[in-house]
């Protein structure tokens, strides 16, 4: 009888045990690079050198379809820390210099519910974002965002502090966000990535031959191009190297397996038909979870999610989620699943990059079929000053408008329909446009049915566009 009580109460303090680990606050290390398209080794690219990330996915969970909703680095950055669209936040571009789009006063930011949630907040590197009153965090910790070793060592002290409360750490890179044209006398600027000769504390350079990297379908296969990717490369190397210094800080503080860490994008690749755009290039990011609560790692997610997603996700870590007024949804619960039901659509919103780059357009993207509304789709594509200076773009483009830009003319590039629909089965490429064949008209149909409904769920004031013009 004895052995029998003694045998339960090791079952009871066993299974408190248990229930005290799971039921402990995590922490939360969310890592946003700036720029980056899914370009790494745990991604398909056996050219790119990022171990730290790899392991990261082999200790996590790769999700195979996720996207930004605004391929604009301050507008997807207001998604990213509000769960809420930037049509609907007044995040509608950069919120830095004259372009000075800042986000509603009244909107209730990631970092401040985390805050009222009990956790410490610090953030490091880009911001981007205003008012600052609205996406207040505790700490704001110094660092060169193209220095991240240098920026994980300053995290050091903030993650090791003698705190009861779980910590919310913000760590944002400049990295790999292009820092300009050519250099004048040459075709491209070997800078061009924030690569410089002199290196970055704790960092040891990686370079890559131009004549090995895989060059996006939606760029041009051409020498220019080439190497402006492998400084491009350069820096996302650059940027592991931070990650893998990150991660083993929060090991050696005993924490990382009480830590939630994400690691993405706020949206692709800084070239043309990348950023700025809501092609594929533009959208697809990296995006990559590791979670204590995992059921089991090293694999892949392939439900649909995009950045939306991210602050009610953060929310439910926390426990704060409830009564969140947010656009997204957690993906905790899909992300135990391989193939989670009713992850299979996702949608996007741009509007503006900088000031004067007014062209808005509304994106339904399924599994097979997507949707671009061009509102002002009379007027030609504008272009950020860094992308038109690109010397990939410059050099197709002085050959004219039927030149070849990737797999699009430069004259079609510039010149977009109202509609766009891609069989993206068929056509992964997004080059034929299926919205004036009358075999895809109930698609069509469906498709802007569809965006119309987002667009009133989400309070998108262009949804009167539909009425008139």
């Amino acid at each position: 009888m004895r052995n029998q009580r003694l045998f339960s109460v090791s079952l009871l303090i066993i299974f408190l045990s248990a229930w005290t680990v799971s039921a402990a606050p995590r922490n939360v290390v969310l890592f946003v690079t700036d720029d980056q398209s899914p370009d790494a080794g745990c991604y398909g690219n056996t050219v790119i050198k990022t171990p730290h990330l790899d392991r990261l996915a082999k200790d996590g969970v790769r999700f195979t379809e996720a996207f930004c909703t605004t391929a604009s680095c301050s507008a997807s950055r207001s998604v990213i820390l509000t769960g809420i669209y930037n049509h609907a936040n007044a995040q509608y571009g950069h919120q830095h210099s004259y372009h000075h789009f800042r986000t509603y006063d009244n909107v209730k930011s990631l970092p401040v519910r985390m805050g009222a949630a009990g956790y410490r907040t610090a953030r490091i590197g880009k911001y981007h974002v205003g008012p600052e009153k609205v996406y207040q965090f505790d700490t704001a910790l110094p660092g060169n965002g193209r220095s991240p070793v240098e920026m994980a060592n300053n995290c050091q002290e903030f993650i090791e502090a003698q705190d009861e409360r779980p910590f919310f750490l913000y760590y944002c890179t400049s990295d790999p966000h292009r820092s300009g044209g050519s250099v004048p006398g040459t075709r491209f600027n070997p800078n061009a990535f924030g690569n410089r000769p002199a290196g970055y504390p704790g960092v040891k350079e990686v370079k890559y031959d131009p004549g090995d990297v895989l060059v996006h379908s939606f760029l041009p296969d051409t020498p220019v191009c080439r190497e402006e990717l492998s400084q491009y490369y350069q820096s996302v190397s650059r940027i592991d190297q931070g990650l893998g210094r990150l991660v083993e800080i929060l090991k050696k503080a005993g924490v990382y397996e009480q830590t939630v860490i994400i690691y993405t994008s706020d949206h692709g690749i800084a070239f043309p038909g990348g950023k700025t755009t809501l092609y594929e290039g533009g959208m697809r990011i990296p995006f990559i979870v590791h979670s204590p609560d995992v059921k089991q790692r090293n694999r892949d997610c392939h439900a649909m999610i995009n950045l939306a997603d991210v602050t009610p996700t953060i929310l439910d870590v926390a426990g704060a989620l409830e009564g969140a007024a947010v656009h997204g949804r957690s993906f905790l619960s899909a992300m135990q699943e391989v193939n989670p039901k009713g992850w299979d659509e996702v949608q996007a919103s741009h509007t503006f990059h900088e000031i004067t780059m007014y062209y808005p357009m509304r994106v339904i993207r399924s599994r097979k079929y997507k949707l671009i509304w061009n509102i002002a789709y009379g007027l030609p594509y504008p272009f950020a000053s860094d992308l038109w200076a690109a010397p990939t773009w410059q050099d197709i483009y002085r050959q004219g408008p039927s030149a070849l830009y990737g797999k699009r003319t430069v004259r079609d590039y510039i010149h977009r329909a109202q509609f766009e629909l891609y069989d993206l089965e068929k056509d992964p490429h997004e080059i034929d446009n299926l919205a004036t064949d009358v075999r895809y008209e109930d698609v069509l149909k469906t498709m802007q049915a569809k965006l119309k409904k987002f667009q009133q769920r989400t309070k998108d004031p262009w949804v009167r566009k539909w009425e008139y013009e």
